[in-house]
């Protein structure tokens, strides 16, 4: 962590130049992790050659070492020295802030994933729920900094504190496409493939009459962030979870096919579907 600190120093041109260097390098030293990236762009892009795949896999894992920059310079940069950037749609951010419904910003795990949220809460005060990794000290930073530039960090489990912040009329940063087995989940579409999918979206919005505001963050190929906020939701939760969680897929999925390699395809996301579904993984 030290070394990634004075990393951060580095101006972003260079960042860029070695994030390429060593996505290439993690794209071969790891070959557990390029497996599961594989296996997931087979089944999400069954229209692509081998040799796309490939490629979009490098260029994933490119993405993947840039995003540990981005995490870097989202926990301890100052704004002045934040990259160039832009959002997109701000005045629903406006509209959900100043609306005392409170709103769930809707998104997916992205790679630029912590930045995005950095530079939109320079902005529009944001929370932010959470689920801390398994190292203790990296989970401890990451804790430390969220809470420094977030109103509020919730930890993923916590549901009251969840519905309490948006009872509260705030913005929620949430982001449900890591599904796991659970009494909320269901196994739905996503790309095609049957996923085990997070329903608790609409059962959320309607435990605390909040809105659901779309959103979605990429990188430009010159080096500028665009972080896009979408026209909140109508006629969500519409009563019917099974629908409104392939309404959260259906958008994820648009989105992700837009940028394809900033998607986190690290996760294993078509994992323990169940009952006659292959194990792809294994």
């Amino acid at each position: 962590m030290g070394v990634f600190y004075m990393l951060n120093f580095l101006p972003w041109t260079l960042k860029r130049l070695l994030a390429a260097v060593l996505g290439q390098a993690i794209y071969y030293v790891i070959p557990v992790r390029r497996r599961v990236v594989l296996i997931n762009l087979r089944l999400a892009f069954p229209e692509l050659s081998e040799p796309q795949v490939r490629r979009l896999a490098r260029a994933h894992f490119r993405s993947l070492a840039l995003g540990l920059f981005e995490t870097i310079a989202a926990w301890w940069s100052p704004a002045r020295r934040l990259p160039p950037h832009e959002i997109r749609g701000r005045e629903h951010f406006e509209a959900a802030a100043q609306s005392e419904q409170g709103a769930l910003v809707l998104t997916a795990h992205v790679t630029l994933l912590e930045l995005g949220a950095r530079i939109i809460n320079e902005q529009f005060e944001f929370c932010a729920l959470y689920r801390a990794p398994n190292n203790p000290v990296v989970a401890e930073i990451m804790r430390r900094s969220r809470e420094h530039h977030l109103r509020h960090a919730i930890p993923f489990e916590d549901l009251r504190g969840l519905v309490r912040a948006l009872r509260d009329g705030n913005l929620v940063w949430y982001a449900p496409d890591q599904g796991k087995r659970t009494k909320m989940s269901e196994i739905l579409p996503f790309f095609g493939e049957p996923a085990v999918t997070n329903v608790a979206t609409s059962r959320i919005a309607k435990m605390s009459g909040c809105r659901v505001v779309p959103y979605y963050a990429h990188r430009e190929p010159d080096g500028r962030y665009v972080l896009e906020a979408f026209p909140a939701w109508e006629n969500f939760p519409s009563g019917d979870h099974t629908a409104d969680a392939r309404r959260v897929n259906a958008f994820i999925e648009a989105q992700v096919r837009r940028h394809p390699e900033q998607y986190f395809w690290v996760h294993k996301r078509f994992k323990r579907r169940g009952g006659d579904l292959p194990d792809v993984y294994a």
